[in-house]
């Protein structure tokens, strides 16, 4: 199915597949906790905190409800003291995954080459 096929027929997006996919991965953090949750499966709570750093606990823990209830992680608890929660994809998730390289490559093919080397800089 494509955008074609709905060229001119859309009086809501939402309505539409691509309206759908912006409703689960749409946001300014659904991406990321995805990235993440991609790149070190299972991650704990604190530790996606950490390696997003600008997000608050509120904001973080919200988000993950959310992707949780579209089913694209899975959260499992553990029973201890203290609680230990750790959160992966689902293979609904994994299988957007090709998508998000995209992004990726899009992004390296476009992004600003002095920002290339200010970070390539700021790593040696």
């Amino acid at each position: 199915m494509s955008m074609a096929e709905y060229h001119g027929k859309v009086k809501n997006i939402q309505d539409t597949p691509f309206g759908y996919t912006l409703s689960v991965i749409g946001g300014k953090w659904k991406m990321v906790i995805m990235y993440l949750l991609a790149e070190n499966p299972p991650v704990r709570f604190n530790e996606l905190k950490r390696q997003i750093g600008a997000i608050t606990y509120r904001t973080l823990s919200s988000q993950l409800k959310e992707l949780e209830a579209d089913g694209m992680v899975e959260r499992k608890e553990y029973p201890q003291v203290p609680p230990k929660v750790e959160y992966r994809l689902t293979a609904k998730a994994e299988r957007l995954l090709p998508v998000l390289e995209g992004l990726c490559e899009w992004g390296a093919q476009h992004q600003d080459p002095s920002i290339i080397s200010i970070m390539n800089t700021a790593t040696d």
